[in-house]
């Protein structure tokens, strides 16, 4: 016998993180959080089925202030609403309700509020309404909902949240009451997850955002009700190069929802969580297996339970009554006999089968709707022959030659792609690649199969590559300040035509001179002073010192005093700029020099003079970048500065003043970033005196000769790098 209750399994709810949790609450814990919280509380769940709709009444405690936020998530279709400040006080956290398309209720408790999860059969358009302490969910239903009894303490009715109309496929996102503060979306970011799953994280300004998710044909679309996108986020993103099924995201604003869509490719799967303000959207690739039934990554059984007990009935016809349960067309080997005896109540009919299979040995291949069931060993040798006949016809089947005009690349470089090396290959062992390197086109030799996978390829590696200008600027800024003064002082008496004054020196007719004389003219008559003072200021970078002089004497010039101050101050400001800039190909390196190749000879072993050779001192920019999937672009950076020293001369060698950076850095399209800086001080104080003299406050500054020095140097490197090519992305699609 055979008896079925159509009750659908229950959505898989590891698949979603907001939903994880529903399990995991109790009845005991949440009646302590009602203790604590003194909110609201959900006493009562009721659905009533008319018609094609189905109205779900949550009955709560106290009356409801506003309609509860809400969202829908398509895939497991489901439909969730949180209630703040409000606890379960069901009992239970999960009713079995199995009433047109609603299956089951579950409810949850976190951060001081209830989530009711309504899971769904498929997914339905819905309104939110409330009156009093009642919130009433209309699934799938045109007509206005019935009346239900208001608690006695119940509030005026609030105004219901009309959802679209249930006539569309696809679930439409329910609108909810206007906030005071704009819905926006933050940001947008794609991750790669462990298992090659894309993910596609929104943060959300609001996590009451009303979302929702669905499938549209081949791609995914994800609208926000009542939510703006930011313009830096109306753009496309190609995402290609993370391998995995995600190849581009597309954000746009629809009138006031924010629109999403993701576009994958080949075999994928899709579902949606949301946790607080972020909501991630995992796009899965599917790998097909021939002997599962469901495709996919989801555990478990998939299919309608139903209840088997037999008593040593026939595996063929056990197998038939599952056929005609599933509606599946199931053919079974002549190799598959035996009886079996099985009990089977409310269970899922994939895992019935498979349970079946097992038992007797067989296995199981699906092409479409038709089954084929026979024992492993047989399917084994079955696939194992075909897979020698396909091998033994590529042999036998007939070479054709097409050519392949090349546009953006060297054919060179495609054919040696081709070719590959003798551990991997693109081209079969008859195939063949001649290239004529003139018209850069290839021609190649292969199977129809094998051109095809060719002409896919060349789709997807010929296209033109965008080209990054990247400009460097070099800031080398110069504050120099030096000083010096000094003083000369002499004394002269003359007495019987000798000098007034003590040492040795040279003989001056009658008189005696020292050291650090100089000679004055003075109404004819020519003396010839000791400085006995002489700490006069030196020459500064070639700049000689300014003199302040002053003589004293007498009628007859017999006494005299001479008294020379002679000071320096030298300051200067200046600033270079150097800014080479580069155009190159995306992840392809490019440098650029300016600058000067000095020469100087080698000496040999043996002490003699060798080669001559250079050494260069030059501005020099190499850059390697990369533009990522964001638009954002990656580069690697060596920057040098170099100049000829002045310190040593060309005689005794060669010398070269170096700065250079080389770092890695990520910069947005068209933004400027400063790769680093070298900021030098010197400063200096250098003293000259006569012992003691020069120490006597302000009088001491004709004894002493004083230097200063405060020499400042800053070197600052920006970098900008902007993409001057965007055809790359209009090639591609």
């Amino acid at each position: 016998m055979i008896s079925s209750s159509k009750q659908s399994i229950r959505a898989v709810l590891a698949q979603c993180a907001a939903v994880a949790a529903l399990l995991a609450a109790g009845a005991a814990v949440a009646q302590n959080a009602a203790d604590t919280v003194g909110g609201n509380s959900i006493e009562r769940i009721d659905a009533t089925q008319t018609g094609a709709g189905v109205f779900l009444t949550i009955q709560l405690k106290d009356a409801v202030a506003a309609v509860p936020n809400s969202f829908s998530v398509t895939n497991p279709a489901r439909v969730a609403l949180d209630l703040p400040s409000t606890v379960n006080n069901l009992g239970r956290n999960s009713i079995e309700i199995n009433q047109g398309d609603l299956r089951s209720v579950n409810v949850v408790q976190a951060q001081g509020r209830a989530r009711v999860v309504l899971n769904l059969r498929r997914p339905l358009a819905y309104t939110l309404s409330t009156k009093g302490s009642v919130v009433t969910v209309a699934l799938g239903a045109s007509a206005d909902a019935p009346t239900f009894p208001a608690a006695p303490d119940a509030a005026p009715a609030d105004a219901a949240a009309p959802a679209p109309a249930a006539t569309a496929p696809a679930p439409a996102a329910p609108r909810i009451a206007a906030t005071s503060e704009a819905r926006s979306i933050r940001a947008v970011d794609f991750r790669r997850g462990t298992d090659g799953e894309g993910r596609i994280v929104v943060d959300l300004s609001d996590p009451n955002t009303s979302v929702d998710v669905h499938q549209k044909g081949q791609t995914v679309v994800v609208d926000f009700a009542a939510t703006t996108l930011p313009e830096s986020l109306r753009k496309r993103l190609d995402v290609t190069d993370f391998g995995t099924p995600v190849a581009q995201i597309t954000g746009s604003q629809i009138g006031p929802n924010a629109h999403l869509l993701i576009e994958p490719r080949g075999q994928w799967e899709q579902n949606a969580y949301q946790s607080d303000s972020r909501l991630v959207v995992e796009v899965k690739p599917v790998k097909e297996d021939p002997t599962r039934l469901f495709q996919g990554t989801r555990k478990g059984y998939q299919g309608e339970r139903l209840s088997l007990n037999f008593q040593n009935v026939d595996v063929r016809s056990l197998l038939q009554v599952i056929a005609d349960f599933t509606n599946l067309n199931i053919i079974t080997s002549d190799s598959v006999q035996g009886s079996i005896t099985l009990r089977l109540k409310d269970v899922p009919w994939d895992q019935a089968l498979d349970i079946i299979l097992q038992s007797k040995g067989l296995d199981m291949r699906k092409n479409g709707n038709v089954i084929l069931v026979a024992p492993r060993d047989e399917l084994a040798t079955k696939e194992k022959l075909d897979l020698e006949a396909k091998s033994q016809i590529a042999e036998l089947e007939p070479l054709h030659t097409e050519n392949f005009v090349i546009n953006y690349q060297k054919a060179d470089d495609v054919k040696k792609l081709l070719i590959g090396d003798a551990k991997q290959t693109l081209i079969s062992k008859r195939g063949s690649v001649v290239v004529d390197v003139r018209t850069n086109q290839m021609f190649v030799q292969e199977t129809t199969q094998h051109l095809e996978e060719i002409r896919r390829l060349l789709t997807r590696i010929d296209i033109p590559v965008p080209q990054v200008m990247i400009e460097a600027r070099i800031v080398e800024a110069d504050e120099n300040f030096s000083s010096d003064i000094g003083a000369r002082m002499g004394l002269v008496h003359v007495g019987s035509n000798q000098w007034l004054s003590s040492g040795t020196g040279a003989t001056y007719g009658s008189a005696t001179t020292t050291s650090g004389t100089n000679t004055l003219s003075v109404n004819g008559v020519t003396i010839t002073n000791p400085n006995f003072v002489n700490l006069p200021a030196g020459a500064l970078n070639g700049f000689s010192a300014g003199t302040l002089g002053i003589t004293l004497f007498d009628k007859s010039v017999t006494n005299l005093l001479n008294l020379e101050v002679s000071a320096l101050e030298l300051d200067g400001r200046g600033k270079v700029i150097s800014s080479p800039r580069v155009i190159t190909a995306d992840k392809v390196k490019a440098s650029i020099e300016q600058g000067t190749e000095i020469p100087y000879q080698t000496v040999s072993a043996g002490g003699g003079i060798g080669q001559v050779q250079f050494r260069k001192a030059v501005l020099r920019l190499e850059v390697t970048p990369q533009i990522t999937p964001e638009g954002a672009i990656f580069l690697d950076v060596k920057v040098n500065k170099d100049t000829p020293s002045s310190t040593v001369s060309g005689s005794a060698g060669v010398a070269i003043d170096t700065k250079n950076v080389v770092t890695q850095v990520l910069v947005e399209n068209g933004g400027t970033v400063v790769l680093g800086g070298i900021f030098q001080q010197t400063e200096s104080v250098t003293t000259t005196r006569i012992p003691v003299l020069g120490e006597i406050p302000f009088l001491g500054a004709l004894f002493r000769d004083q230097v200063k020095v405060n020499n400042k140097t800053e070197l600052i490197i920006f970098i900008t790098p902007r993409v001057v090519s965007e055809r790359v992305n209009q090639a591609a699609q």
